[in-house]
């Protein structure tokens, strides 16, 4: 486990078992998650300008439906700053993006962030850099400090099936929003990142689909 700016960085599969565990052992709702859906995945990414396009990709539409316009887009050429730039936005709508979605490429391509210097960054302000541009929310931003940057406290509180997943765990009523999900959220600090893994693994065994790219 290694750290930055004392923030446990997530490297191996064994990061993620310790914080399940740690988790587990603490909460009883997240230990029958885990027992559920064991082993949680790694879900690593590469960092940098692609995967953040890919994020934005797959904002508001099914896992399918992001996976194909994403495959159109690589096949394209179009995961690089530049080659994006290069294009209109109807040129990218061509290839599969909303006018929106297509917009926001754009302004992604155009903000030219210091992706190297976000590695050194504590997570509140990586969030705070990257929800400065159009089209990067505060979800997509959390998902990238938590897969692309492997931060282990960081949490997407507004994320659907994150909720769902804790409604049936806690047994609560109603699927939780983001409010609600921030307060139960911090009582697994210090390792948010791997109850985010055990919720959304949880979500898959439930509705046997994807709840995260």
């Amino acid at each position: 486990m290694t750290c930055v700016l004392n923030e446990r960085i997530i490297t191996t599969d064994a990061c993620v078992l310790e914080g399940a565990e740690w988790l587990a052992a603490r909460h009883p709702e997240l230990a029958r998650g885990f027992a559920a859906a064991q082993p949680l995945p790694l879900r690593l990414k590469p960092a940098g300008f692609a995967q953040l396009l890919n994020a934005i990709v797959g904002q508001q539409v099914s896992v399918a439906s992001a996976n194909a316009i994403w495959g159109k887009l690589v096949e394209a050429g179009l995961t690089e700053e530049a080659a994006v730039l290069a294009l209109t936005e109807e040129e990218l709508r061509a290839v599969g993006l909303s006018r929106q979605k297509a917009r926001y490429a754009r302004a992604l391509a155009a903000a030219q962030i210091d992706y190297a210097a976000l590695e050194s960054l504590p997570s509140a302000q990586v969030i705070k850099v990257l929800t400065q541009v159009s089209g990067i929310g505060t979800w997509t931003a959390e998902i990238y400090a938590m897969f692309s940057l492997g931060r282990a406290d960081v949490f997407a509180h507004g994320d659907l099936a994150l909720q769902e997943a804790a409604r049936a765990l806690y047994g609560l009523s109603e699927r939780p929003k983001e409010k609600e999900m921030r307060t139960l959220a911090e009582t697994w600090a210090p390792w948010r990142s791997v109850a985010a893994r055990i919720l959304w693994a949880y979500y898959k065994v439930m509705k046997n689909r994807e709840g995260i790219r």
